[in-house]
């Protein structure tokens, strides 16, 4: 069993920058492929970010390549997402997930475990 909880969320102005963390408990964190998620009101949960068990790989939504890093610590049992240019349209809940295998991957329905989310808001 994993828990997961994100923070580092709040108000940004456009062209900001924010720095998400997601804390993991448990001895497995440094087995698990990690990813970011995000949901916009009225919309459907979509992928953001992967990064694999040993973080030597990485996969970014094209909407956040280029702006976006994910990180991790396993040292630290930790994940990061680091959001640089922000844009309205980030705006956003956002998720961190532990999938289960070592390598990355972008469906949501491969991912065991949740965060409770943290808010995003954009300002123009």
């Amino acid at each position: 069993q994993v828990q997961l909880i994100e923070s580092g969320g709040g108000l940004v102005q456009a062209g900001g920058s924010l720095r998400l963390s997601c804390a993991a408990s448990g001895r497995t964190f440094s087995t698990y492929a990690m990813g970011w998620f995000r949901q916009a009101p009225g919309k459907e949960r979509s992928f953001v970010a992967t990064i694999s068990a040993s973080g030597s790989s990485t996969a970014y939504a094209d909407s956040v390549k280029g702006r976006f890093t994910i990180s991790r610590d396993n040292a630290k049992n930790t994940v990061y997402l680091q959001m640089n240019s922000v844009k309205p349209e980030d705006t956003a809940v956002y998720y961190c997930a532990a999938r289960p295998r070592r390598t990355m991957n972008p469906n949501d329905n491969e991912y065991a475990y949740w965060g409770q989310g943290t808010q995003v808001t954009v300002s123009s």
